[in-house]
Formats: structure tokens, C-alpha cells, sequence
């Protein structure tokens, strides 16, 4: 497994040794021992899958309790996933990373805790995995708005159509307004 480095050294691209041939192929997508040796990450306790189709805009999510750090990949299709940095003291304080993850490159993405994550559903439909360093906790879970124009993420949105989005996501906070770590 490689860790690749992002422009906020904290969230790290993963992208596994594919060994593969006519008859498919085999990868180890996750090995705790090194995992935690590069990333200093607590343990996981809670994987999660969801299912989406194209357009639509899940995040951006955090929780100010039970604070999670996430390893998110996509299993079918692509999306293209995005972690900004909501720690007030950090260098990259406001900044954000986006990166496609897709079946077909099979790279992950390590969202450590202290940051807003979200994707978007850029084929027809996507499969997303995730496992959680900490388990949902709805009662102080945060939606950062998707556009906010101070983060300034550039989505890669399709025929430039607005994202569909949730109810709580469509009256997710400013970045100004949003809580902080």
C-alpha cells in the first residue's frame, strides 16, 4: 500500500498494490498495523456503505462529538470525495483536498477527525465503504455548506447542474458560521 501525500499532510491518498490478471484480481485494502504506523489513527469501530446515483452531493459532515476520522473508497463507479480542515489551530485551517475515488483506481482517502467530509456522485450511480474511528452520533453532527464561497471547493459538477442534495444538507452552515475544533 502506498500513502500518498495530499496538500494538507494530514489527509492521505491510499493506493493499494493491485495484483490481477485474465481471471480478476486481489488487493489488501487495509492492514491495521501499518495503517495506524502512518497515520497515528485511533482504531476503527463502525464501517459504513451507501449507495447513490449521479448528482447527488452527500456532506459536508462532521460531528462535534464522538468525533470520527474516516477511510473511505468506492466499490462501483466514481465520486469525488472532499475533506476540509475545521481545526482551528492547524496550518491548513479552512483548506480543502478533493480527490476521485473510483472502483476502477481503487485509491482510499484518510479523512482524519477535525475535518468536514463530503463527495459527490460524478457516474451513474456509486457504491461508497467507509470505515469510522468513532460511531455516528446524529445529536452533534454538523453539515457544512457545500458551496460555501470562503472554502471555495471546486466540485466537478455534471453538465454543470446543481448537486441534489438533503434537506440538512441543503441548510448546512457557512464556514464562518460553522463550528470549529
Amino acid at each position: 500500500m502506498e500513502f500518498i501525500d495530499t496538500k494538507i499532510p494530514d489527509v492521505k491518498i491510499l493506493e493499494p498494490t493491485v495484483f490481477g490478471d485474465e481471471r480478476g484480481f486481489f488487493m489488501e485494502t487495509f492492514r491495521a498495523d501499518e495503517f495506524a504506523e502512518r497515520t497515528g489513527a485511533k482504531p476503527f469501530v463502525q464501517d459504513n456503505h451507501s449507495k447513490s446515483v449521479q448528482g447527488i452531493l452527500r456532506g459536508l459532515h462532521y460531528q462535534q462529538e464522538q468525533t470520527q476520522g474516516k477511510l473511505v473508497r468506492v466499490v462501483s463507479g466514481a465520486v469525488f470525495d472532499v475533506a476540509v480542515d475545521m481545526r482551528e489551530s492547524s496550518a491548513t485551517f479552512g483548506d480543502w483536498v478533493g480527490v476521485e475515488l473510483s472502483a476502477q483506481n481503487k485509491r482510499q482517502l484518510w479523512v482524519p477527525e477535525g475535518f468536514a467530509h463530503g463527495f459527490y456522485v460524478i457516474t451513474e450511480s456509486a457504491e461508497f465503504v467507509y470505515k469510522c474511528t468513532d460511531l455516528y452520533h446524529p445529536q452533534s453532527e454538523v453539515s457544512l455548506k457545500w458551496d460555501d464561497a470562503t472554502v471555495g471547493i471546486e466540485w466537478p459538477l455534471v453538465d454543470g447542474k446543481p448537486p441534489s442534495l438533503s434537506g440538512k444538507d441543503q441548510n448546512g452552515l457557512s464556514f464562518a458560521d460553522a463550528p470549529k475544533f
